[in-house]
């Protein structure tokens, strides 16, 4: 008699996964996605732990484009710090100016306790236990800290390999009237950089098997979009600038490389276009400086120097995204660094504020029923407890 068929399943026992693994990267808590840092702790925390590999940062400028020139710069710092491969295009500054501009990084962590513990005595008691958004979740700091009344050298930045792409110095060929050519010359520089750097997970497959010390491309465009980069007319710019993000998202998708961007969304009139440029990105964050504006002489923003606003949050192979505790945010620039923190307005004095612009009038009133009151009682004079 045949002995009965066992059931078999198709379940099998998991073995060690091999994740890819390279110094200044770490996976998510939350997705297992691989993550760089920002170079600006509160920047990662709001992010739900750094930037995804593969993804695309934008950063909508602020008035005069100095907060996010600093952004950048500071991810391009991280980059040297962690010995990153480095590509930086601009159609305004010279890349090798703000290669030059990156701040120093603080390597003493005894400075770096010591001036915590300064900041920490000027916050009033009770505003100590809110959350600064300064920390990782895991209760450490993800990346490093950095001065910025000092650069770094040019000895650390030898240390990394770089590549610049300025546009007035490359040649544009105008073939296609219907794309700038601009953005097809710097897509064209990013995708052999991408390809014959090694970052590519889809080129030559069999040839980066054997590859064990892969590296990650941090890739940062200044002033995208700005009126420097239009070579053909403009009412084919918008479109172009989306054919170009829509091409950089899907060679970023296969490869070891992170982009940051900055774009003068200020300068266009028409919203639609903003919201556009916004859906073909994964990360878009917005400043809004105070600086020229009414809220600079405000003294309810006394503290801070301009709004942080999270437009879009990426959502790479999850259904939902990470959702930080906060909204109101606002970044302030101290003598040394820059950080995000919750908006926290001062005490509401309406009270206050309302019974000294009441009208004179009444006052008087008010104040002939209290003295007449006095006169009839003494009880003005005692202190009741009801």
């Amino acid at each position: 008699m045949a002995a009965p068929c066992e059931a078999k399943t198709s379940f099998q026992r998991r073995g060690k996964s091999k994740n890819f693994s390279a110094r200044g990267t770490r996976p998510s808590l939350h997705n297992g996605q691989l993550l760089i840092s920002t170079g600006v702790p509160s920047l990662d925390h709001l992010l739900g732990g750094g930037l995804v590999v593969g993804s695309v940062l934008l950063i909508e400028e602020d008035t005069f484009g100095s907060y996010a020139n600093l952004l950048l710069r500071y991810f391009l710092a991280e980059g040297v710090m962690c010995g990153h491969g480095l590509m930086v295009a601009s159609a305004e500054e010279q890349p090798k100016h703000l290669l030059k501009a990156l701040p120093h990084p603080v390597d003493d962590d005894k400075e770096t306790t010591q001036r915590m513990d300064e900041e920490k005595m000027k916050i009033a008691w009770r505003y100590q236990h809110l959350p600064q958004h300064q920390l990782s979740e895991t209760g450490q700091q993800f990346g490093h800290s950095y001065d910025l009344n000092r650069l770094m050298g040019e000895s650390r930045l030898t240390t990394v390999k770089t590549n610049c792409f300025y546009l007035p110095s490359e040649k544009i060929s105008h073939h296609d009237n219907s794309i700038n050519p601009a953005y097809q010359r710097l897509f064209s520089k990013v995708e052999s950089e991408i390809t014959e750097g090694g970052y590519s997970l889809t080129a030559d497959a069999a040839k980066s098997q054997g590859v064990t010390n892969r590296n990650i491309l941090r890739l940062g465009i200044h002033s995208l979009a700005s009126p420097l980069w239009e070579v053909n007319s403009i009412q084919q710019s918008t479109v172009s600038l989306c054919r170009f993000l829509h091409a950089l998202r899907g060679i970023l998708r296969v490869s070891l490389a992170v982009c940051v961007l900055t774009i003068p969304t200020h300068l266009y009139q028409d919203e639609s276009k903003v919201r556009r440029i916004e859906r073909l990105c994964d990360t878009v964050i917005r400043l809004e400086s105070f600086a020229g504006s009414d809220k600079e002489t405000n003294p309810v923003y006394k503290e801070y120097h301009g709004l942080f606003h999270i437009r879009r949050l990426p959502r790479l192979n999850s259904l939902t995204s990470y959702l930080p505790d906060s909204l109101d945010l606002a970044f302030k620039l101290r003598r040394k660094k820059l950080t995000i923190e919750k908006l926290h307005l001062p005490p509401d004095l309406s009270e206050t504020v309302s019974r000294s612009q009441e009208d004179p009038a009444k006052k008087a009133a008010r104040n002939a029923s209290v003295s007449a009151f006095s006169c009839s009682s003494s009880l003005t004079e005692r202190k009741l407890d009801f």
